[in-house]
Parts: structure tokens; C-alpha cells; sequence
């Protein structure tokens, strides 16, 4: 599938667009690796600043790497470890505007400087986190959190519909 890559005045919009072409590529997709791994690239790709881009599946007491685009990272954090980690333990977002002065944060790629970590629920329960870092300081802010939330819960849907 040929993603094409657009210029947008706000990050609703994107972030629409976003939306439209994972469902597009999951629409068509049984396969939990190959769909994770197109939504990764296509965030990757379309969202501006990205240096890392991925998801955190949740395995028995804890998290475990999954398909993602950038440097090599951290495979496996516990609950309540890290950003990721916080997120998974109470269920919630994370928009980490510093991540250099984050009191918990686990440096997988020293450029990051920002951190947007979104739940993924499937069939009522947390089953993954979608982890976005960025090498600018506060690029991340509630119009992405709340952009970019429907992408999670999407994905959420697509793992439910597979039968995982």
C-alpha cells in the first residue's frame, strides 16, 4: 500500500489522516506482527519528529517489545518502570513534556527528549502501549494525546476483531 505523504496546518487533521491509512492497512490485515509493524512505520512516517516510534505488549508481569521503527530499545520493562511502564501499571496516558527531567524515565535513545506513551485495549483489557519519543523537548502536547487516541483505540479494535 502506497502511503502519501501530506503537509497539514494543525495536528488534528494529521492525526485524521494518521487514523485513516492504519485503518486502511489493518482493514486488510489478520496478522498481529505484520499490522503492528505498518502502524509503527506509518506513524513513523507521517508524524513529524519522531525518533522512535513502537509498542510495548503486555506479557504476564510485565512488558514486552513489540514492532517498532528507531535505535534499538529496552526488550523487556517491569510495571511501574519508565514512562511505559507507568502507563501499563495505571492503565492511563502518559505525555511526558521532559523526559530528562522525568523522575522515572528509562533512556533507550539518548536524543529523546519527549515522550507520548497511549493505551491500547482489546476485548475490555490493556494489551499493549503505543510508545512515541521525540528528540525535541515538549513536542508532544494534549493535542496529540487527544489526536492520537483514537489511533490506539483502533488498534485496540483491530486485535480484538483478529481474535488474539
Amino acid at each position: 500500500m502506497e502511503i502519501a505523504v501530506r503537509k497539514f496546518d494543525n495536528k488534528k487533521d494529521r492525526c485524521a489522516y494518521v487514523l485513516s491509512q492504519i485503518e486502511a492497512l489493518l482493514n486488510e490485515e489478520k496478522d498481529m506482527t505484520a499490522g503492528l509493524a505498518n502502524a509503527s512505520a506509518v506513524m513513523n512516517l507521517l508524524l513529524p519528529d519522531l525518533n522512535w516510534v513502537g509498542f510495548y505488549m503486555m506479557r504476564g508481569n510485565g512488558l514486552v517489545l513489540g514492532p517498532f521503527q528507531g535505535k534499538p530499545a529496552v526488550s523487556h520493562i517491569a510495571i511501574g518502570a519508565g514512562v511505559c511502564g507507568t502507563a501499563a501499571q495505571s492503565g492511563d496516558a502518559q505525555l511526558v513534556l521532559d523526559v530528562h527531567v522525568h523522575c522515572n524515565h528509562i533512556a533507550c535513545d539518548l536524543a529523546s527528549a519527549s515522550e507520548l506513551v497511549l493505551p491500547i485495549r482489546a476485548n475490555g483489557a490493556l494489551y499493549a502501549l503505543l510508545d512515541m519519543d521525540s528528540p525535541v523537548t515538549g513536542h508532544f502536547d494534549n493535542e496529540d494525546l487527544i489526536g492520537l487516541q483514537p489511533v490506539a483505540d483502533a488498534i485496540g479494535w483491530w486485535i480484538s476483531q483478529i481474535g488474539v
